[in-house]
């Protein structure tokens, strides 16, 4: 019962945060509801069990998209203004109602078998014996994060108005 109600509350803010991402006006802000919007994915798969799915949620789309996506949002100059309204709304809109259409046609349409027994093994212990175990490839990666931090410093620099 618990887990059906963190799964509805994380659905109910996914779908706000969604909302905010499209509406908001600030660049900035919309950024940040994104943010949002992964964590509480994140979160729905925590409910359902999928704990691996949910540790690559948050490292990759939290941590790394979402850093990539505000430092290209600081690195303009019009953060303030939000997008300037352009001809393609209409069209926009109309391929946004035909993409629901079949999304609610496949989604109504589709047998969702249902299981009532949850796994007994944890999922992440796999990935956490190979990265932090004897050999483990945790080096590697934290190379790979630096390197991607210099390379971000870079652009920074380069990219700046004199």
């Amino acid at each position: 019962m618990g887990l059906a109600i963190g799964f509805w509350i994380s659905a109910s803010v996914i779908i706000a945060a969604a909302l905010g991402v499209v509406l908001l006006r600030n660049i900035f802000r919309a950024a940040l509801s994104l943010i949002l919007c992964f964590l509480m994915v994140a979160g729905i798969y925590i409910t359902l069990s999928a704990d691996f799915l949910a540790a690559v949620q948050i490292l990759v789309y939290v941590g790394a998209i979402s850093v990539l996506i505000i430092l290209a949002i600081m690195m303009t100059r019009e953060v303030q203004r939000g997008n300037l309204s352009n001809k393609l709304q209409l069209p926009a809109f109309i391929v946004a109602l035909l993409f629901l259409g079949v999304l609610v046609l496949t989604v109504t349409n589709t047998p969702w078998p249902i299981t009532d027994t949850a796994p007994v093994v944890p999922t992440t212990t796999t990935i956490a014996s190979r990265l932090f175990g004897e050999g483990g490839f945790i080096l590697p990666v934290e190379i790979a994060a630096a390197l991607l931090l210099s390379a971000i410093l870079g652009a920074i620099v380069l990219a700046r108005e004199k």
